[in-house]
């Protein structure tokens, strides 16, 4: 099993939490990991990303090289088509498509949309709304819809949720695991 994972948005969106509930299911698996993160920015509202690397093999990289990333996991579509050199042919997109203008120049949604409609995997829907009708963030519900095309079982995602939230309390987790399967009953459709 081998897994190359970009995942993007802006800073505050909970990318860096994602990435590290997939490392812990990841690892309960006996995964191999490697990842490599950038999130200064996120007290500006900038761009955030994290290179995750998972296989059942040694990894000696923690940067994904261009046209190799099985998955590119966005909080926001322009961020998607930011990271898009990294896709592999036969890559997925996991995407909200509500964005979050942040910059007086942020592109037509209509063009953002034709660009990921020129892609062949995309799964594209809005996260935020989801996650109102489940009072969780978003950031789960976008795990919830990536769970399909990660080879790890929804069962260790939900365990590592458990280990990384239980000190918060069973209603953070609750929360937590509603958004999960409300995005991976949505990437199912």
């Amino acid at each position: 099993m081998k897994k190359d994972i970009v995942l993007c948005g802006v800073g505050g969106d909970g990318i860096v939490s994602v990435a590290k509930i997939i490392s812990d299911a990841a690892l309960n698996m006996g995964l191999n990991l490697k990842q490599s993160e950038i999130h200064g920015m996120s007290q500006r509202g900038g761009s955030v990303f994290s290179h995750l690397r998972l296989s059942s093999e040694p990894i000696f990289a923690d940067v994904i090289p261009e046209g190799q990333a099985d998955i590119i996991l966005s909080s926001e579509p322009m961020e998607a088509l930011r990271y898009l050199p990294w896709l592999a042919k036969d890559g997925w997109i996991i995407t909200n498509n509500e964005p979050f203008v942040n910059i007086a120049n942020y592109p037509d949604m209509e063009k953002v949309n034709a660009e990921l409609a020129k892609i062949k995997n995309v799964v594209s829907f809005n996260a935020n709304e989801i996650a109102k009708v489940v009072k969780a963030r978003s950031n789960m519900v976008l795990l919830g819809a990536t769970v399909p095309y990660l080879g790890i079982e929804l069962a260790k995602v939900e365990e590592a949720i458990n280990h990384i939230f239980g000190n918060k309390g069973a209603e953070v987790v609750e929360q937590n695991m509603k958004a999960l399967h409300a995005g991976y009953e949505q990437a199912k459709k």
